[in-house]
């Protein structure tokens, strides 16, 4: 992308959050008042470091769906079957909504519409040579590796150990799916990108 259009990407994102956090709103307001029947203790919001463009830790917003007594130290990958999931928690994973709150890291400038998915210390900092240059990118509610990985949970469910399987063929290929991201991406392929998570059903 030259300057411009990083420059279009940047308004589109702040723009596109702002008129999805009111629009979406209603929906927000409906999941905090289930949320607060079906799962009363605990916070609405979940709260977790991620790494994000050129190595700065933020905090990304999600809608809680595991038991209020986990930790965010705790193990980091999550099957379909995890039993620290709940029920509705579950329903919210499965549709997504969980991650329409971050929206709001959009506007705060944290992350952007489409791009990599921001990862926990420990994977990014795995990163190598040319693979670096995926931290140059603000970090994304979609891509083309989480388009490609929506049945993730579901994947690592089937496998014998989840933990070596995301580790081992997972995690590689989602590096070599986000390189090609960094070296052609384009405004307009990221409109494409939007639409097929809006419309991936």
């Amino acid at each position: 992308m030259n300057k411009f259009s990083l420059f279009i990407k940047y308004l589109f994102d702040k723009v596109a959050a702002f008129v999805g956090i009111i629009f979406l709103s209603p929906i927000i307001l409906i999941i905090y008042i289930i949320h607060k029947i079906i799962m009363p203790n605990g916070n609405f919001l979940f709260m977790q470091d991620r790494v994000g463009q050129y190595g700065k830790i933020f905090q990304i917003y999600k809608i809680r769906t595991m038991k209020s007594s986990c930790k965010n130290n705790e193990n980091f990958i999550t099957t379909a079957n995890d039993e620290r999931i709940l029920p509705f928690g579950k329903w919210l994973r499965k549709t997504k909504l969980d991650e329409i709150v971050e929206l709001i890291n959009v506007l705060k400038g944290d992350m952007s519409l489409v791009g990599p998915r921001p990862d926990v210390s420990g994977y990014a900092d795995a990163l190598q040579g040319s693979a670096r240059k995926i931290l140059e990118l603000r970090p994304g509610i979609t891509g083309p590796a989480s388009l490609k990985y929506i049945n993730e949970e579901e994947i690592l469910a089937k496998v014998d150990n989840p933990q070596q399987y995301n580790d081992e063929i997972i995690f590689p290929d989602k590096v070599k799916i986000n390189l090609d991201y960094y070296h052609n991406r384009t405004f307009w392929g990221d409109i494409k990108i939007i639409f097929k998570t809006i419309f991936r059903n």
